[in-house]
């Protein structure tokens, strides 16, 4: 049979029943001999039998409770010392063995050298900004799917969105250049690649995020601005800026 380690909160556990199995023992002769080395490990108040064997209970075929222990490494090396022969060879090897592979998984990877180093410290940040960026993202699809909209608020979401480029033309300028006036206002920040509005701004029902596929793995998130997010940025410009759209300057040149 092959052994199976129980990691129990971090502790590396067999099942008695298992040990009994393994070296050919009746599983109530096994428990009898824990039993004996419990007594005997409890004349030493420096010796705890807990860190040989933990009180366990399993249900039997009857579905009937039935008592047994897990043993830990120390539990087996103490089983092992007392048994001869082929078995206790074979039983010691197993439980080596496995403690030493279920050790091995439960290890953090730590790097051996500069260059894994270097490699491990580059996945970690680029895990952290793409958790920051997704937590981030996701903070603004909520808050712009919370408000409830008033009767001029669904008017207005009924009509098409539009890039920061295409409300840009409206004032001559490019969509960069936009997004950094309205960076410089304290409207939005860039995170990603993706520019995404401060909190106070997000539940205003400005901006509707889309997310866009780049290939079977990756996506992208745009924000577009409602006809909403239009008259706030036209309104922000005007009284902040003093910056007006074309037709507006047009108007008051001639």
């Amino acid at each position: 049979m092959e052994l199976k380690v129980i990691n129990k909160k971090g502790q590396l556990l067999l099942h008695s029943r298992d040990v009994a199995e393994m070296t050919g023992k009746r599983h109530f002769h096994l428990t009898r001999d824990i039993e004996g080395y419990i007594r005997i490990l409890s004349t030493n108040p420096n010796l705890d039998s807990l860190n040989f064997f933990i009180p366990s209970n399993y249900k039997d075929g009857k579905g009937e409770s039935r008592p047994c222990y897990l043993l830990t490494r120390k539990g087996c090396d103490m089983v092992a010392n007392k048994m001869t022969g082929e078995k206790g060879v074979l039983f010691t090897a197993a439980y080596v063995t496995k403690f030493e592979e279920m050790e091995n998984k439960l290890k953090p990877n730590i790097p051996q050298s500069l260059p894994e180093a270097l490699r491990l410290a580059a996945d970690l940040a680029e895990r952290n900004e793409n958790l920051l960026l997704e937590n981030a993202q996701k903070t603004q699809v909520i808050s712009e799917l919370q408000p409830k909209a008033s009767y001029y608020d669904l008017v207005l979401q009924n009509k098409s969105l539009l890039s920061i480029s295409k409300i840009a033309k409206d004032y001559g300028m490019s969509g960069t250049k936009m997004n950094k006036i309205l960076h410089e206002l304290g409207i939005q920040y860039k995170q990603g690649g993706c520019w995404l509005l401060y909190q106070k701004f997000a539940d205003k029902g400005y901006t509707q995020s889309k997310t866009h596929a780049i290939d079977s793995e990756k996506s992208k998130l745009h924000t577009y601005w409602t006809q909403k997010g239009r008259l706030f940025i036209y309104e922000t410009l005007k009284n902040k800026k003093g910056i007006l759209p074309i037709i507006e300057r047009e108007e008051r040149a001639s």
